[in-house]
């Protein structure tokens, strides 16, 4: 049986800090830059900031809107879809080959925190 890594969680912002359909950066104590997203509906989500088809840290920046019911932003570079909760490009020319890492997210006290281990 192998012992999993305990999850940590690292407060990053407030929660009024991040504007309904938009993004910030933010960065994690190991140099981790991770994109917090905040829908329409409240929901708070946690993927990698750097654009896997760029290479720039520009994810925070992109259009956050939904694509059939699904959360999504949208890069500011090349225009790609990612899930929000999965991390999944939506794009059908890259199929399920592309994703960019996710990270849970939760709202203490108005405070958002996000998990890393």
């Amino acid at each position: 049986m192998t012992a999993m890594a305990e999850q940590t969680w690292v407060a990053v912002c407030a929660a009024e800090a991040v504007p309904r359909a938009s993004g910030v950066a933010a960065l994690l104590d190991d140099g981790t830059q991770v994109a917090i997203f905040r829908t329409e509906d409240d929901r708070f989500h946690g993927l990698s900031n750097v654009d896997p088809f760029s290479g720039a840290a520009v994810l925070s920046r992109g259009i956050v809107g939904d694509a059939g019911g699904v959360p999504v932003v949208a890069s500011p570079v090349y225009k790609q879809r990612f899930d929000l909760s999965t991390g999944r490009c939506l794009d059908a020319d890259t199929g399920d080959t592309v994703c960019v890492a996710t990270y849970p997210v939760r709202v203490i006290d108005g405070v958002v925190h996000v998990g890393s281990s």
